[in-house]
């Protein structure tokens, strides 16, 4: 029937298979106009005469709105009298159908019946969704071995979603003994064939070096590839790259691109980037109004380090109205998905009263919440709480553990801070060595008076052996400083060590003792 003038003859004289053919014809403009509405007519006939092809393509053609008004009930009945002669294609449309909804109510136990019918066939698509829902339990008990099964027979036809499924199973472990060098195989057919989702994984690894040898040009040409599909996080990571610079020449115009075309599609991270960008005028002109719009955008979904910067332009003003009351709610968001810095804000203005009622309690809560995430300042003021005899919980042993938290961080306060404890005996057992350890780590980080603390115990020989050098030394940079004690004793020192050397280092001579000066 490949003569046009033949199958028309035909089609005309009620023949189903030409009927079809014509209808074939058509629908793709060979030999004749390209008309859906011609097709649907011809596959029309043909479905009506009984011919299972055509009543599919119709279906098809319902589900799409291809020459008719998209009619999913329609789709559904045309796929049903196609799927009831065993047609596998048509048995797979009607089990989507029914998994998702569409036309028909949905019914789990109707989609695995269709799916495992053109499974059966050896449709590959059914095997995956059979092997997706014994893989979830969804409409059949739970079974990985079962899942494995189906999705082993599709991804040995190719199919690419089945053999990223498997990659994942192998990866993960689950139905089959974990082999992740079998999963990056089964990766790599479907990454080879188009799919994105696999692209992305291989993308990682090579950036990574997991499970397979780091190589950024590698990562890079797999993340665009799924880029260029509209694949959301390789389109952010890709920019990522280029914006840092890693393995490939920094590009901040390609990096722009790239957060743009994430953004766009939703990418919460994407978003958030962008606003970034226009607050600060980093790539494009500042403009805070377009930065609150993607901010806006990011936080809508949730994500928490746009709610909080959203929040910082409410405080300030910026790109949006000044509302202290906005700004607080969105930092509470951000607070309460755990963002660090919201709760440290969060518990500053508690503390202080700041555009929230005075509140010691609720800024414990909010450094505590900062605090257990390791951030430094939190811990700090967290301790300083402990330590107020108007705390809600006063608890020098406490706030000691804080302070230690704090200074093992390298937060220069708390660093000093603990140093008075151990110079002073303060909820811990007194001890000059740990009190110049403190001190001498917050004066290495320009702290005046823990420059002047230092000096004295060098002076003193007090938690560590007398040196008037390292003394004068440390006075000179306390007073450097604008630290007011300084003065006198760069004075005394500069006498002592004179005298020291006149004297073949004598360390006699009495000093006054230091501890009582050690203040903040």
């Amino acid at each position: 029937m490949g003569d046009l003038a033949h199958i028309r003859a035909l089609a005309e004289d009620g023949v189903a298979h030409a009927q079809h053919a014509l209808g074939f014809r058509y629908f793709n403009g060979d030999g004749v106009p390209q008309s859906y509405e011609m097709a649907l007519a011809w596959y029309r006939q043909a479905a009506n005469g009984g011919l299972e092809q055509a009543q599919y393509n119709l279906g098809v053609m319902y589900q799409k709105g291809q020459g008719v008004d998209i009619d999913l009930a329609e789709a559904a009945r045309w796929y049903r009298l196609a799927a009831e002669q065993g047609y596998p294609a048509a048995q797979y449309n009607l089990g989507w159908l029914y998994a998702k909804g569409h036309g028909i109510d949905q019914d789990t136990d109707a989609a695995r019946h269709w799916f495992g019918k053109a499974a059966e066939q050896g449709d590959a698509g059914a095997q995956n969704n059979l092997g997706m829902m014994y893989d979830t339990g969804k409409g059949v008990p739970q079974d990985y071995a079962q899942a494995i099964a189906w999705y082993r027979k599709a991804a040995g036809q190719g199919y690419a979603r089945a053999q990223f499924n498997l990659g994942q199973r192998y990866e993960n472990g689950q139905g089959v003994a974990r082999d992740v060098e079998a999963a990056i195989g089964w990766y790599r057919k479907a990454a080879e064939q188009g799919h994105a989702a696999a692209q992305f994984n291989l993308a990682l690894r090579h950036e990574k070096g997991d499970g397979v040898g780091q190589d950024s040009a590698e990562a890079v040409r797999w993340y665009r590839a799924a880029a260029e599909q509209g694949h959301a996080s390789s389109q952010f990571n890709l920019a990522l790259i280029h914006d840092n610079g890693l393995g490939v020449p920094r590009d901040e115009r390609q990096a722009l691109e790239w957060y743009r075309r994430a953004a766009a599609l939703g990418h919460a991270a994407a978003q958030d980037n962008l606003g970034q960008r226009y607050e600060l005028g980093q790539g494009v002109p500042r403009d805070p109004a377009e930065a609150a719009h993607w901010y806006g955008k990011a936080a809508g979904q949730g994500f928490p380090a746009a709610q909080y910067h959203l929040g910082q332009l409410h405080e300030s003003g910026n790109g949006v109205p000044r509302d202290a009351g906005a700004a607080i709610d969105w930092y509470r968001k951000a607070a309460g998905q755990g963002h660090v810095r919201a709760q440290f804000d969060l518990g500053l203005r508690y503390e202080t009263g700041q555009g929230v009622p005075r509140d010691l309690a609720e800024a414990m809560h909010w450094y505590g919440r900062a605090a257990e995430q390791d951030y430094a300042a939190a811990q700090y003021n967290l301790g300083v709480l402990h330590d107020r005899d108007d705390s809600p919980a006063p608890d020098v042993m406490r706030a000691n553990a804080w302070y230690a938290k704090a200074a093992g961080q390298g937060h220069t306060l708390a660093q000093f801070t603990l140093a008075l404890r151990y110079d002073n005996g303060l909820g811990v057992p007194r001890d000059f060595a740990l009190a110049f350890d403190w001190y001498r780590q917050a004066a290495l980080q320009g702290h005046a008076r823990a420059q002047l603390n230092v000096g004295l115990m060098y002076f003193a020989g007090q938690g560590t052996p007398a040196d008037m050098a390292q003394a004068l030394q440390w006075f000179q940079l306390a007073e450097r400083n604008g630290e007011p004690g300084a003065t006198r004793y760069l004075r005394e020192a500069s006498h002592r060590l004179g005298t020291v050397a006149s004297t073949s280092h004598s360390a006699s001579t009495a000093v006054e003792p230091v501890s009582g000066c050690l203040t903040p």
